[in-house]
């Protein structure tokens, strides 16, 4: 069975653990407690030199360290709910939204919170390097999210998933990126309809409060 590293409150092993339960594939789970900086440890970095959550280990020793190769795993392991796609228009459509939602949100996201936060300082980047946090990156990532927001809502006016006509991978993205937005103080439902009815629908998935 495989062995997942997760850390409940963060964002990106949240993706993971979506995953792994829209997937239905059973695993081991082992809290990492970035609250205490326990990725930088000895014991963590031999199971993934990055320092980040989430990794999940297989069965043959193989370590997956992000959410791309996790999903791309879990699909071939259990095609079925497929979440990347079926025709390649629609796994091209995935791969792009997937895309554009972690550069254009996520990304812009984390700029404000890493170079804000006072428990950030020094840590304005994950991994396994020390990097000094920059006010104007916090500045401008702001800027991003409500640019990108403004234009999310109007891609999904008439939609009812991100990608396709399914629930994919960019809704799991999008879905988890539009929380963690809430914690910069973002208010992504205000103003914005198409969006707060789709993350209703979100909210009634299981796999989203876990």
């Amino acid at each position: 069975m495989p062995t997942f590293y997760d850390f409940q409150r963060a964002p990106s092993p949240r993706r993971a653990r979506i995953v792994l339960a829209e997937k239905g594939i059973a695993h081991e789970m082992r809290p990492v407690d970035l609250g205490t900086a326990e990725q930088l440890s000895d014991a963590y970095r031999a199971i993934n030199p990055a320092c980040t959550v989430p990794a999940l280990v297989l069965d043959d020793g193989t370590v997956l360290t992000d959410n791309a190769g996790i999903a791309a795993w879990a699909e071939a392991m259990q095609p079925e709910p497929p979440l990347l796609g079926t025709t390649p228009t629609e796994k091209a459509a995935v791969a792009s939204w997937n895309s554009k939602i972690e550069g254009e949100c996520f990304m812009a996201i984390a700029e404000v919170l890493r170079n804000t936060s006072k428990g950030m300082v020094d840590r304005a980047l994950p991994g396994p390097n020390n990097y000094p946090q920059i006010p104007e990156l916090a500045e401008r990532g702001r800027a991003r999210l409500v640019h990108f927001l403004d234009r999310f809502e109007e891609h999904m006016q008439g939609r009812e998933w991100a990608a396709t006509g399914s629930f994919s991978l960019a809704d799991i993205t999008a879905g988890v990126a539009l929380d963690f937005a809430g914690w910069v103080k973002v208010d992504v439902n205000e103003g914005r309809p198409a969006v707060a009815a789709w993350r209703e629908k979100l909210a009634q998935r299981p796999s989203f409060s876990l």
